[in-house]
């Protein structure tokens, strides 16, 4: 959720239309400085302040042991089921909400060591019964534990730690005397199983083996830029009146080619919507998983067994490391803001955390220098004429171009993100007004909370006694915490245009099948400077792929030397209509003239994307049109339906569709099958049979047949499932790359090696395009390919 939620929003539009209109004009045409000294004494604490109190008492981000016994206590039960991922969800739940001083927290480590240890994650298990000692485990518990560590160490190879963890067991038991109860001689049991195996493996030691380097891998050509950090030596920047700053290729790009590589200024995980509670009487904690569960809220690396802050349950990290870093950078002064921050949306929270990176002193020289500097920076067509005509070389003087240093280099840091345009001028009043008040809103907390010295990078007692006085003032910001709001009032503009959404293909159902099903999953909003050089094209020439806060830049296709790097914004004329991508682009406040568009508006020839999520007629079949009410294309038939309706139908389509999933789940397979067949039956008759959800279930019951080790069936219905999405995305799209990928698995598995290698060597050509040859997709494919080519062809050729 990028903006506050709609209940701050309405008090926000309330306080608007209650202003007087004089103000109201002036709000709308003042600058940024005076937006935020009008508006400081406009969130009234009686009314304003208050709603926004009451709408962050209903989100849960603090330490609650009762949550904690809840989460734990759902671990156990589907640790009894043997749904040990799931446990290992619930057991991180109940340890980020217990108190870090208590010794409840190491029995959540500890059971989640079980689990892990059950899935065969070793190490990590290793990890989690390091926490648990270090936060106290009970005495009496420990020797089961510790025989676990043995195990995973034995699991692992590691004989001499195993022999030494067991040493500790055995000495443990025998210090707590002699006992006759079950548990007891369990425990006995297990000890003298380990020991037995350890000398197995000690009698039986296999020999290294050397590890043979048969994939060839491909190492990337990259020489970096002198003048712009993380770009490519085959780029320039450029800057004229129309497209404003810009990248250009200095010379001829071929596809595949890594154009840029940067790693995010600032990012913020985008948290799960079960964190905000429709009502404050509710008190069942929910155990939905999402993003903030999934992944490190400061590197956004896949969390298996998260590490919880110390001081709220909402921030969760892979590492001691990572947890150590984020609150030094930032988050020991985020910790206590949880609930106004969830609720003010990720873009305030993006403002917020950019200005703690970029440290109070290098905001502050550049929030002066905007009011007494460079005239210009509010003048973006000024500076552009200064700078016209400058041709797209390499030797093109930087220097003037905002963001750049006085050495003309375009470096990724926060000069480039203050550098970014806010389009202040363009912003609704009440789009300026809404985030007007939530900065203010927010700094206001940070004073009353005394943490006023943490963002300024003070000591507390040097900023103490004025912080009183400003709060004696009918809550005044300081003149510092004015420069911070300001501040994060232009990033909270400047990121309605330049913010990037940070997305991952992420897993989704079972991950111990034989197909990987992935989904495009939206992770986090960042900024990242030199990428948003980029402008926007609906059919754009580069395609961009993320590993945690880095993103690369690669060329999609060959780009001659001169020609603009495009990035598309997200609308793409293979997934929408020129009007419908004109729409979506408005937020943008330009008029996109990409050659798709002109394409489209110069030669009135109509998109048949629109068309392919269309309904159609439930009589002969032909496309539906109109609005409201929808009548057949077909002049010979007059069928018409309302749009509600078959919206209706397409609601019910897909609940059929998640029951089918669900019963996939609890290994029904047959049925599974039997319901996708009809929910396909019911779909022909309403939709588009290029509709993507025809397309979704050719892939859902190619996932089923292949749990059920029916290659051919499987294979038969994703070769359907790819020529939607082709339909969709285009050919070499990354969501086509995906698809193929999964059709090389299935008939890799079903031993099908013409038609496996033919598979592979496509999906490589559209993945390393993305991706990279040194990427893990690529590797696995090179891997199916080596194995394929083993095989004796004439007896495993299908």
């Amino acid at each position: 959720m990028a903006l506050p939620v709609e209940q701050w929003r309405a008090v926000a539009a309330r306080c608007w239309a209650a202003l007087d209109p004089a103000l109201r004009e002036r709000l709308a045409a003042t600058s940024l400085q005076d937006v935020v000294r009008l508006g400081c004494g406009l969130l009234r604490p009686e009314e304003q302040a208050a709603a926004l109190e009451s709408l962050c008492r209903r989100v849960r981000t603090g330490k609650d042991p009762a949550a904690a016994v809840f989460y734990r206590e759902e671990g156990n039960r589907l640790f009894g089921r043997r749904r040990y991922e799931a446990a290992v969800r619930l057991y991180s739940q109940a340890a980020s909400h217990e108190l870090p001083d208590r010794p409840d927290v190491s029995v959540c480590f500890a059971n989640r060591s079980a689990a892990l240890f059950h899935l065969g994650c070793f190490e990590v298990c290793l990890e989690d019964i390091a926490r648990a000692e270090g936060h106290g485990y009970p005495d009496r518990l420990l020797p089961k534990v510790l025989l676990r560590k043995a195990e995973c160490l034995l699991c692992l190879g590691r004989l001499q730690d195993a022999a030494d963890a067991l040493y500790v067991v055995e000495n443990k038991i025998a210090m707590d005397g002699v006992m006759t109860s079950p548990a007891h001689q369990t425990l006995l049991n297990k000890l003298s199983q380990l020991k037995n195996k350890l000398h197995e493996k000690e009698n039986c030691a296999e020999p290294t083996q050397e590890v043979h380097g048969d994939l060839q891998r491909k190492s990337e050509i990259w020489e970096e830029n002198d003048s712009i950090s993380g770009a490519s030596s085959s780029l320039s920047l450029n800057f004229n009146t129309e497209r404003g700053r810009h990248l250009v290729a200095s010379q001829d790009i071929l596809p595949g080619q890594s154009l840029l590589k940067e790693e995010a200024f600032v990012s913020v995980l985008c948290p799960g919507e079960s964190y905000l509670l429709q009502d404050s009487s509710e008190t069942a904690w929910d155990t939905r998983v999402t993003n903030a569960d999934l992944y490190c809220h400061r590197c956004l690396r896949p969390l298996l067994a998260s590490v919880p802050c110390h001081g709220c349950s909402y921030a969760k990290y892979c590492s001691q490391s990572c947890a150590d870093v984020a609150w030094e950078q930032y988050h020991r002064t985020e910790c206590s803001l949880g609930a106004l921050l969830l609720t003010l949306g990720v873009f305030c929270h993006v403002a917020l955390r950019t200005v703690l990176l970029a440290g109070f002193a290098e905001v502050s020289r550049l929030v002066e220098w905007s009011h007494n500097g460079d005239k210009d920076l509010h003048n973006p067509e000024a500076r552009c004429k200064r700078l016209s005509g400058a041709p797209a070389t390499r030797g093109v003087d930087t220097r003037g171009i905002p963001g750049c240093n006085e050495d003309g280099q375009y470096h990724s840091s926060y000069q480039a993100v203050f550098n970014l345009l806010p389009h202040a001028e363009k912003h609704s009043p009440e789009h300026k007004f809404l985030c007007m008040l939530s900065v203010v809103a927010i700094c206001r907390q940070l004073q009353e909370a005394g943490l006023e010295a943490a963002v300024l990078n003070q000591e507390s007692s040097e900023k103490s006694s004025r912080s009183e006085t400003y709060e004696k003032r009918s809550g005044e910001l300081s003149p510092e915490l004015k420069t911070v709001a300001e501040a994060m009032l232009r990033h909270m503009l400047q990121l309605q245009c330049n913010a990037q959404a940070i997305t991952v293909m992420q897993e989704s159902g079972s991950r111990d099948g034989a197909v990987v099903n992935k989904k495009p999953v939206r992770l986090a909003t960042a900024f990242f400077p030199v990428l948003s050089l980029l402008n926007h094209s609906c059919c754009p020439n580069s395609s961009l792929s993320f590993s945690g806060t880095a993103v690369t830049v690669r060329a999609a296709q060959p780009i001659p030397s001169g020609q603009e790097i495009f990035h598309c914004y997200g609308p793409h004329r293979c997934r929408m209509g020129v009007a419908e991508r004109q729409q979506l682009l408005r937020q943008y406040f330009f008029e996109c003239h990409c050659q798709a568009c002109l394409h489209e508006l110069e030669s009135n020839v109509n998109s048949v994307a629109p068309t392919r999520n269309s309904f159609c007629c439930p009589s002969c079949r032909a496309p539906m049109q109109g609005e409201d009410m929808l009548c057949c294309s077909n002049e010979a038939c007059a069928v018409s339906v309302s749009r509600e309706s078959l919206s209706h139908r397409l609601r019910d389509l897909q609940h059929q569709i998640q029951k089918a999933l669900g019963l996939l789940r609890d290994r029904k397979a047959d049925e599974a099958i039997k319901m996708l067949l009809k929910c396909q039956t019911d779909a022909r008759n309403f939709l588009s049979p290029e509709h993507l959800l025809m397309g979704e279930m050719e892939d859902h019951l190619a996932q089923i047949y292949a749990t059920l080790g029916k290659w051919q069936e499987a294979a038969r219905h994703l070769e359907k499932s790819i020529k939607i999405v082709e339909m969709h995305h285009g050919p070499s799209s990354v969501e086509t790359g995906h698809e193929v990928f999964k059709l090389a698995q299935i008939l890799f598995n079903g031993f099908a090696v013409s038609e496996a290698l033919s598979t592979i060597q496509r999906a490589e050509e559209i993945l390393s395009v993305h991706y990279g040859p040194q990427s893990t997709q690529i590797q696995e494919l090179q891997e199916m390919k080596t194995c394929l080519s083993d095989l004796p062809r004439n007896i495993f050729q299908r």
